[in-house]
């Protein structure tokens, strides 16, 4: 390593090589400075050095439903199904499908379960954004061919009353319901819980398939 126009060489010559580079090195200074000169006062104090610092901290929220634990989402979106299915008295009986099937009836009108199949989903929040709210907004609505259903025939029961469940609305965006914060300071909220969705089967229907879609945001004010 050349400095100075002489050779620096391995060993103690080269550490003085080294200070003697670094002296002559520009330096970048990011604070302020101050200097005082010769005084007959002692002690010798300067004037103060202000330094700034920034320090940013962005809000985040993770919110799932279904698939993927914090800190990944999850990728696939989850389905709820029910099934609908006719029981006949006084067996009971459940019909088979089927033309010219014989099966035992008492005469008396059939009734109609709801099997559900999915319909136990974990749901996670996590933010430091302070208040959070979670609604529910009908994408499409429960639809076979030109028959509908409203979708707030689906109902939400949650396992926390910290993180509540939103209604689902039977179109649109539905109300917002807040999840309760976990520290004193109301900024941070870490809440985990299991939503129970239900097909609440209060009407008669025109038999088919239906389907539809319900999209959940969490939102910060």
């Amino acid at each position: 390593m050349k400095h100075g126009g002489g050779l620096c060489e391995h060993g103690a010559l080269a550490a003085a090589c080294l200070l003697a580079a670094a002296a002559t090195a520009p330096m970048a200074v990011l604070a302020a400075s101050s200097t005082a000169g010769p005084s007959a006062n002692v002690p010798l104090t300067t004037g103060t050095v202000a330094l700034n610092f920034t320090l940013a901290i962005d809000k985040f929220i993770f919110f799932r439903i279904g698939d993927g634990a914090w800190p990944s989402p999850g990728g696939t979106t989850s389905s709820v199904s029910f099934t609908v299915a006719p029981t006949i008295p006084g067996g009971p009986t459940t019909p088979t499908a089927g033309n010219n099937k014989p099966v035992n009836w008492s005469g008396a009108a059939p009734t109609l379960g709801v099997t559900p199949n999915g319909n136990v989903l974990p749901v996670e929040v996590r933010s430091n954004a302070g208040r959070i709210g979670l609604h529910a907004t009908v994408t499409t609505p429960l639809t076979t061919g030109s028959n509908t259903i409203p979708m707030s025939e689906i109902t939400i029961s949650s396992s926390d009353g910290n993180l509540p469940a939103p209604v689902i609305p039977a179109a649109g965006s539905g109300a917002t319901v807040n999840v309760a914060p976990t520290d004193t300071t109301g900024l941070v909220t870490v809440r985990n819980a299991t939503w129970t969705f239900q097909y609440a089967n209060s009407a008669s229907r025109t038999a088919g398939t239906y389907s539809g879609v319900v999209t959940f945001t969490a939102s910060s004010p």
